[in-house]
């Protein structure tokens, strides 16, 4: 069987799965405390980010990092909040105007693929994608973030790391957690890895995530 049908299955189905969770997810991830958690190791980076400046959120679900970030105090000139499900997107669209830290900031949202991003090359000046890759065969999709940012640009990186809670989100979501040394190795080929971090162990998001400051190369 050959890897695009195999994507175009996964797709379809982590399409359909997401439309049916869109409107408890926030909740969830409210719940959990993962954006405030993120938000917190946002604002350390002090990252360059100003009123010029063009984010992409990849595989952005229902907004969680794009509310983090905007709770870090970044306001770009536009975020691009890109999903493959249609769902998550409009539930995110609605939260964002009610949301103080993102209400009347410029943010649209596209439905597309990690696989083929609907964008020129070396458009963005910062990329923040959370749980996506583990969707996608990790080099395609590295090769793909790498595509549209901007030379020297930095990419956040929000990977699932292996742990006994990842085992059981793997079966529950249906993706593919990879490990940190191949998360590394393939960041390597495309970016300078700045940082790593991980989320205090008191933190909730720790137990299925880690972060990774990326720079192109």
């Amino acid at each position: 069987m050959s890897m695009s049908k195999v994507s175009a299955k996964q797709r379809n189905k982590t399409q359909f799965f997401y439309d049916q969770i869109a409107d408890v997810q926030p909740f969830m991830q409210r719940l959990m405390g993962y954006r405030k958690s993120l938000a917190r190791y946002l604002k350390t980076l002090r990252l360059d980010v100003d009123r010029n400046s063009i984010v992409l959120d990849a595989g952005s679900g229902t907004g969680l990092a794009t509310f983090a970030f905007h709770s870090a105090g970044y306001r770009p000139k536009v975020t691009y909040t890109l999903d493959i499900s249609f769902n998550s997107l409009k539930v995110a669209k609605q939260d964002f105007k009610k949301d103080k830290e993102t209400r009347g900031q410029s943010i649209e949202q596209i439905q597309g693929n990690l696989l083929c991003l609907p964008f020129d090359n070396e458009v963005f000046d910062l990329i923040i994608t959370c749980g996506a890759l583990e969707y996608v065969p990790l080099d395609e999709g590295m090769a793909e973030l790498a595509r549209v940012l901007k030379p020297r640009s930095k990419m956040i990186l929000v990977p699932v790391c292996s742990s006994p809670i990842s085992a059981v989100l793997e079966v529950i979501y249906n993706f593919k957690a990879y490990s940190d040394k191949q998360v590394t190795e393939t960041a390597s080929k495309y970016f300078k890895i700045l940082a790593k971090h991980r989320f205090p162990i008191t933190e909730p998001i720790s137990w299925s995530k880690t972060c990774f400051l990326l720079e192109k190369r």
